[in-house]
Formats: C-alpha cells, structure tokens, sequence
C-alpha cells in the first residue's frame, strides 16, 4: 500500500470541501435543521408518539440517514467527475497508485465529510428534541457502512456520468425520493398492509430502520437483516468498482 499517495488524494479531497465549507458543511446542517423545526412542530403536534418514542425523537434517526445518503453520493461523485473533466485523471492514473488505493484515498475522503456531517446533525438534534442512542457501537458501525457504501456508488456515479446534468440525477430522482418514502418520518407499520409489503422493496428501509434500532431499540425489520443488507450494498458496490477500473470503463480513452 502506498501511504503516501493515498494520504495525498485524502487530503486534496479533504481540502476541497474546506475552500467550500458553506456549501459542504453549512448547508446540509442548516437543511436538516429546517426539517427538525417544520415536521417537528407541523406533524409532531399531531403525532406525539411512534412506538413510544416522541415524534420528534423519532424521525432524528431517519433525517441524520436522509443527510448521509445524499452528501456520500454527492461528494464522492464530484470528487472523481471533477479529475475527469479537468483531465487530470489521466495523471493520477499513470502514477505509481493501485486502483484500490485511489478508491482508498477519493472514497476514504467523502466517507469522512459525510460522518462529520452526521456528527454535526447528531449534536445539533439535541438542540431541537431529546434523544438516546441505546446501542452505540452499532449506530457507530451503520453510520460508517452506510457512509463507505454510499461514497461508492457516488464513485461509480462520478465515473458513469458524462455531465453535471447526470451527476445530480440519481441524488435527486433516485435516492432522495427512496430515503423519504423508507420510514425517514414514519413507521412502515402506520401504513396499509399493501403499502407495507411495497414499502419492503426499497433497499433504504433497512438501513433507516437498523439506525433507528441502535437509537431506541425499536425497528420495521430485523437488525441483523438491515446490517446484512448494508454489507449486500457493500459488496455489489465493491465489484462494480473493481470491474470498472479493470475494463477501463470512462477512465481509459
């Protein structure tokens, strides 16, 4: 493994999201933040409690994972389409790195900007409603699978894309749409059996629901079903990557 290298591309990356800290970090707090005070004074004077935990408790779990999905994608995606537009990647190709240590080094980087973010939106929660986190080596360890798996698919995003126009098309129509309707502001038991069995085809589910099981205990479906999704997610995204750079797919002319 060269450290050095990977250290290098970590810290470029890291760098990038300093010189842009309004829209990296400030933004995505302050959206968050905006959801905590609407459904929690809109909806949560109506719904006072979800499986016994207060509505605004609740749906803390389901907005720190709705932050995480987008900002992994996004970051990973424009950290890797960036290289490729400018034509820089064609450098950092022909220079003595494997390709496990450049999805080491651009993976690693948006990995980490979104668990800052997590952390942000987790402490600043605690301004808006009261929470417990019963399991919290296990939040730990959903927070940074999600975070890994997701700044693959960002990766492999930022690689399939040919525009900005795409890079923002699966953020957008794709994964925010399933973190909204995967339980972020509510319990799959609250709907109709059909909608529920629906509602079970969409792979966001089981990671919001094995999050919110490490906060209180409480879950639409099993926790070891969740983690073992997340590591199926991890997995598929893994081999997608590793056969990209091995067919050169949108890196090699």
């Amino acid at each position: 493994m060269n450290l050095q290298s990977v250290k290098t591309l970590y810290l470029a990356e890291m760098a990038r999201s300093l010189r842009t800290v309004l829209q990296s970090i400030v933004s995505p707090v302050i959206s968050t933040s905006l959801y905590f005070v609407v459904f929690g004074a809109a909806i949560g004077t109506r719904i006072t409690e979800v499986d016994g935990v207060s509505y605004g408790a609740f749906i803390v779990p389901g907005l720190i994972m709705l932050m995480l999905l987008t900002q992994s994608v996004s970051n990973a995606s424009f950290g890797i389409f960036f290289p490729r537009f400018s034509g820089s990647i064609y450098e950092i190709l022909s220079a003595p790195m494997s390709y496990f240590e450049v999805v080491v080094g651009y993976v690693g980087a948006a990995a980490t900007k979104s668990l800052i973010l997590g952390a942000i939106v987790l402490v600043t929660a605690r301004l808006f409603v009261p929470y417990s986190i019963d399991h919290p080596i296990m939040m730990l360890l959903f927070l940074v699978l999600t975070a890994v798996t997701f700044s693959l698919l960002g990766f492999i995003i930022g690689i399939w894309a040919d525009g900005f126009e795409k890079l923002q098309l699966v953020p957008l129509l794709v994964i925010t749409p399933l973190t909204f309707l995967g339980g972020t502001f509510y319990s799959i038991d609250m709907l109709p059996p059909f909608w529920q069995a629906v509602t079970l085809a969409n792979p966001v589910v089981y990671l919001i629901s094995g999050f919110r099981w490490s906060f209180y205990g409480i879950s639409d479906v099993s926790p070891v079903i969740s983690l073992g999704m997340i590591l199926l997610f991890l997995g598929i995204a893994l081999a997608v990557v590793a056969w990209i750079f091995k067919s050169g797919y949108r890196l090699k002319p």
